[in-house]
């Protein structure tokens, strides 16, 4: 599942449209906890980018992951790179870092429903103890700028009246479901941020993704667009696990990427943003034939899941007021989701070597094999 020329060209495309935001960052140091990760390999990709065709001065990156839900291959073509150091670490237990440290990225988290409702522990620890952790680093190293990634479901599932839904929306979420281990946390995570903010001046921003997806997103990940890629790629009956009817608005990862990087470049310091695509909401349904589309010759069935939790507190809609991101950060989505499912699709062939219907079977979720060795289990 190694970076490709999918990514690349969308590494391309976001610091082109970034442009002169990306100055700010040149000669930093950057902290990127999850950085084996969907969204935290971008970051990586992105500075790497930047040190080789954009700033004069490198920046360097120190890259925290444990591989909880990252892999190896997704990063390792920066093994050698002088500018990355990468510890194996898990943020919600005690560290240290040495040096100064400019930016710090929280991006580490368990986000797919399935599996932190396997891990609840986990996740809340991640939220709440690891983003308190690298808040009181950012304290310790004066940063320049922090960003926490929270999530669209702090607003659970928005009354009809509040959607597209704005920041100020207070949220419709349980505390006690088995979705809350993640929601609650995120929320708290906000809470913790604001505090940081207030009382010790910490420039920390907030971004709540609404559904973002693209190249990256492992295909066993559980969420809905690998899980119909999955079935689709592999020649089977695209699975419908509801009625088709809950709708969402989809976001590709180079959209959100100029979002999140907007955001921590900013100087909007105590804020969150939206950040998705507010262009279409689709139904379920009308993905999964998007999908099939896609792919081609493929068909869609509805079942049931076998997970009773599977739809407990899922929200029926969701789609993102932008106004604010707008506003202070210049945000604009631009990729419609027929190219970001084709984009998406390409990747999927190429990382996980679909030929004939038959994928390359080496990629598992919980995938404990430490970089750069891929032989030991995790560092001590």
């Amino acid at each position: 599942m190694s970076f490709n020329n999918v990514i690349y060209e969308d590494v391309v495309y976001i610091c082109n449209e970034l442009g002169e935001k990306l100055r700010k960052a040149e000669g930093s140091t950057w902290l990127i906890s999850g950085g084996g990760g969907f969204i935290g390999g971008y970051f990586l990709d992105i500075l790497d980018y930047c040190n080789r065709y954009i700033f004069k001065k490198p920046c360097r990156v120190i890259c925290l992951e444990n591989f909880i839900s990252g892999i190896p291959e997704r990063i390792s073509h920066l093994g050698d790179n002088r500018n990355f150091k990468f510890l194996n670490r898990d943020v919600a237990k005690p560290f240290s870092i040495r040096g100064k440290v400019d930016y710090i990225v929280h991006a580490a988290s368990i986000a797919s429903p399935t599996f932190y409702r396997k891990y609840p522990i986990e996740t809340i620890e991640t939220n709440v103890t690891g983003l308190k952790n690298l808040m009181d680093l950012g304290v310790k190293k004066k940063v320049k700028s922090f960003l926490f990634f929270s999530t669209s479901e702090i607003y659970g599932n928005p009354d009809p009246k509040w959607i597209p839904t704005p920041e100020n929306y207070n949220g419709n979420v349980s505390c006690t479901g088995p979705r809350a281990c993640y929601d609650e946390s995120k929320r708290l995570g906000e809470t913790l941020c604001v505090n940081y903010h207030s009382q010790y001046d910490l420039p920390v921003k907030v971004v709540r993704p609404f559904n973002v997806f693209g190249p990256g997103l492992r295909i066993d990940d559980k969420r809905v667009i690998p899980d119909f890629f999955n079935n689709a790629l592999n020649g089977r009956k695209i699975e419908i696990l509801s009625n088709g009817s809950p709708t969402r608005s989809f976001c590709y990862i180079s959209d959100a990427m100029c979002g999140f990087m907007s955001a921590i470049l900013s100087d909007c310091n105590g804020e969150a943003f939206n950040i998705g695509n507010d262009q279409l909401e689709v139904s379920m349904i009308g993905l999964a034939k998007a999908v099939a589309k896609t792919v081609g010759g493929t068909d869609v069935e509805y079942k049931q899941s076998s997970d009773i939790n599977y739809l407990v507190d899922n929200p029926q809609r969701r789609c993102p007021d932008l106004t604010k991101a707008r506003k202070l950060l210049g945000y604009e989505p631009k990729i419609d989701l027929d190219k970001a499912l084709r984009r998406t699709m390409e990747w999927y062939r190429k990382a996980y070597q679909f030929e004939g219907g038959v994928r390359n079977e080496n990629f598992h979720y919980r995938n404990w094999i430490c970089w750069p060795c891929f032989r030991c289990v995790p560092c001590t």
